[in-house]
């Protein structure tokens, strides 16, 4: 018996579900993915949200990127409290670059680990492993991959033989395969082991390769859709959510609208040493190249951040250059873990580093990405009618609360 029905983490109060809670972070998830799909009638369950559940819309963290929304939403803080800001930040005591896949860097517990603490039966499935360990961070519980599904085994995931359970092969990691072995993961879960609060998770490979309304990225939605219907018919209480939005990168011809902002500092600001790095880059680079609309530049001279900064503001494409403390208080970011300088791109550009180090040849369609301002908007859906308790703007973190504390 639990001795409370309440649990409070990062000073957020949450009730524990009292019937089992599925909270969706679709990745990549811009709006318009749904309005189409929707429209073009193969989303039912979707187009259903309006009348029986509730369709809000909320902004993510900056920057616009799967892992710091990701932490934000689990922990239901941003990005200042929790500490992860990007896939990869420069560490300047080890004069090195870190990814911050490791769950050391993690900052704030999570609401998963705290209501599995609490007593509740917690399960998280993630698309790409390298999710896993910090949603995973001290969670008694079921936590694997997609990708590495067949490896799970129940000392590190809680769970084993997830493959024959599923009934699915193991997909690839560059495949809608990946997100609906997610969702059906989830359904084998919520039929099996009935979690009473549950965090699926997906990719955005099939976002970076389709625009909203194309056959490719309807199909995908449609696959969505009829998981999504398939919780709700099991009694689910059903949250989603998204980890960024996703715009076209591309001039009018579909070529890419890329800065490299490396190069352009090397060649005109060459006497004052300053390193470019894109905390988009992780293991997986194929469907994007390494390029978002998010950088931060590091400079060796603090006497060269206020040219460099107007070099760069100055450049077609740049939307915004902020110094350190500037991007740390507007964008709520751990001011230890960006650089001397955040530069966002507008919706049309991406940035990178130098164009030798960009791989491009995986972009066999026009390129998709995310990172800035452009790519904050996204949906917050529901199928029960809540009623938010606050007026403020929402965030996609607040999904949590609004699952568990605003149900009507």
């Amino acid at each position: 018996m639990l001795m409370n029905a309440n649990i409070v983490v990062n000073r957020r109060a949450y009730k524990l579900p009292t019937a089992p809670t599925v909270i969706v972070c679709l990745d990549g998830c811009e709006q318009e993915y749904i309005n189409q799909a929707v429209l073009a009638g193969v989303a039912p369950f979707f187009a259903g949200l309006s009348k029986s559940g509730t369709v809000l819309s909320a902004d993510c963290v900056m920057p616009s990127f799967t892992n710091p929304n990701n932490l934000s939403i689990v922990t239901g803080v941003p990005p200042s409290v929790h500490g992860i800001c990007g896939n990869y930040f420069f560490d300047q005591e080890q004069d090195c670059e870190v990814l911050m896949n490791d769950a050391k860097y993690l900052r704030a517990p999570t609401i998963l680990a705290s209501a599995a603490d609490a007593g509740m039966k917690v399960a998280v499935v993630t698309a790409k492993d390298k999710l896993r360990g910090l949603l995973g961070h001290r969670l008694n519980g079921i936590c694997f991959s997609a990708e590495k599904a067949d490896k799970a085994n129940i000392t590190e995931n809680g769970i084993e033989s997830v493959l024959q359970s599923v009934g699915l092969p193991l997909p690839s990691v560059y495949s809608a395969d990946l997100s609906e072995f997610v969702f059906a993961a989830g359904l084998m879960l919520l039929k099996s082991v009935r979690p009473d609060l549950m965090y699926l998770s997906t990719t955005d490979y099939v976002q970076h390769k389709h625009a909203p309304g194309t056959t490719g990225a309807n199909s995908f939605y449609a696959m969505i859709d009829r998981y999504l219907q398939k919780f709700d018919e099991l009694g689910a209480v059903i949250a989603i959510t998204a980890d960024h939005g996703m715009n076209a990168k591309t001039d009018a011809l579909g070529n890419p609208n890329i800065l490299f902002l490396q190069d352009i500092l090397d060649r005109e600001m060459g006497a004052i040493p300053a390193r470019v790095l894109l905390p988009i880059t992780d293991p997986y680079v194929v469907h994007h190249g390494a390029l978002g609309s998010y950088a931060t530049v590091y400079v060796s001279d603090s006497q060269g951040i206020s040219p460099i900064a107007s070099l760069l503001a100055g450049l077609p494409g740049i939307e915004q250059v902020l110094d350190r403390a500037s991007a740390s208080s507007r964008f709520e970011l751990p001011m230890d873990r960006i650089g001397d300088l955040v530069v966002l791109g507008d919706r049309l550009t991406v940035l990178g580093t130098s164009a030798s180090k960009h791989d491009l040849s995986g972009l066999t369609v026009p390129l998709r990405s995310h990172g800035g301002l452009s790519e904050q908007r996204v949906p917050l859906l529901f199928n029960r009618v809540v009623q938010p308790t606050r007026l403020v703007p929402l965030r996609n973190f607040d999904v949590f609360d609004l699952a568990l504390n605003c149900i009507k």
